[in-house]
């Protein structure tokens, strides 16, 4: 047999991402079912503030996190 092998300290493309920081796209509202880009969901107007990211009172909503829009489960039986 010829060749070496490397065990354990090779760096694979797409292996520096796993001790970063989490970004903007991984962050979740509390009104969000799931992280966005997660199969079987969709992004929808949020139900707590109509979409408008505000409170009647004009205050920011906490359910969308003042977006206006929430990642929810879509489809199912």
């Amino acid at each position: 047999m010829s060749g070496s092998t490397s065990i354990g300290n090779d760096k694979r493309q797409g292996d520096e991402g796993i001790d970063a920081p989490p970004s903007d796209k991984s962050t979740l509202s509390p009104g969000d079912e799931a992280l966005p880009g997660t199969v079987g969901t969709g992004e929808n107007a949020c139900r707590c503030c109509g979409g408008s990211g505000k409170m009647d009172d004009g205050t920011e909503c906490k359910e969308c996190s003042g977006t206006g829009k929430v990642n929810v489960a879509i489809g199912g039986a």
